[in-house]
């Protein structure tokens, strides 16, 4: 029998961490954040003081840097060449430019390889941007999460402001417009929903509402192999 692979895909904002961490620990399933991978990478690269068309200098950075995903106390510790960036990756300049690093070529193929090997360690719940349409296609649950750009606007604003890190809302809000836009285009891998993906607006809904319907297309999937939730 094939590893069971859940996929949540969807834009910044969405809550797409929040659901696949609950998600993996009432399945009993790893946790996999795509997107920490490459905000690994943007905090790297913003230490070596690169910009996003210094590709040559990101492509060679990538394939020399170990990044690793480490569960810790029902969280995911994110360690670049041994050191703990858990937080450091969160800042809005990581974010922005781990988007531009994402859509270099060499860049995916190289964390492809990685997620991929990640998935066939054993079941996983993995989150991002495409997790449902390139890394794990044949993946038999794929969910895709969105909200409105206000609402999901609001939610990263409070979760900065929670995190000591003081932007105003409508920064915070143009930069994940622009985000969205540069994810939506992109030539390789654009945000999309995968065609066989169930989406779910989280506009109005809580996480705790989130949760128990992934959960429940799981169990509709796998009735013998998921437990009920807790």
């Amino acid at each position: 029998m094939k590893p069971l692979v859940v996929t949540i895909d969807g834009p910044a904002g969405a809550g797409k961490s929040s659901v696949a961490q609950r998600v993996s620990r009432a399945l009993g399933l790893r946790y996999l954040d795509t997107g920490a991978l490459y905000r690994a990478l943007a905090w790297k690269a913003i230490q070596r003081g690169l910009r996003p068309q210094d590709t040559r200098y990101i492509i060679e950075m990538a394939r020399a840097t170990r990044v690793e995903l480490l569960p810790q106390d029902g969280e995911q510790r994110v360690l670049v060449d041994g050191q703990d960036v858990t937080e450091a990756i969160r800042a809005p300049e990581v974010a922005n430019l781990a988007s531009p690093i994402s859509a270099i070529p060499e860049v995916r193929a190289i964390l492809l390889d990685w997620q991929r090997e990640f998935g066939r360690q054993g079941g996983v719940v993995a989150e991002g941007r495409d997790t449902g349409t390139v890394v794990f296609p044949d993946a038999p649950v794929k969910i895709f999460l969105t909200a409105s750009l206000d609402e999901r606007a609001r939610r990263r604003h409070k979760e900065l402001l929670e995190r000591g890190i003081d932007v105003p809302f409508e920064q915070v809000k143009l930069d994940m417009e622009a985000r969205d836009q540069r994810d939506a285009t992109r030539h390789i891998a654009p945000l999309r929903p995968a065609p066989d993906a169930v989406v779910i607006d989280t506009t109005h809904m809580s996480l705790e509402q989130v949760v128990e319907e992934v959960l429940a297309i799981c169990r509709a999937r796998f009735t013998s192999e998921v437990p009920p939730s807790t």
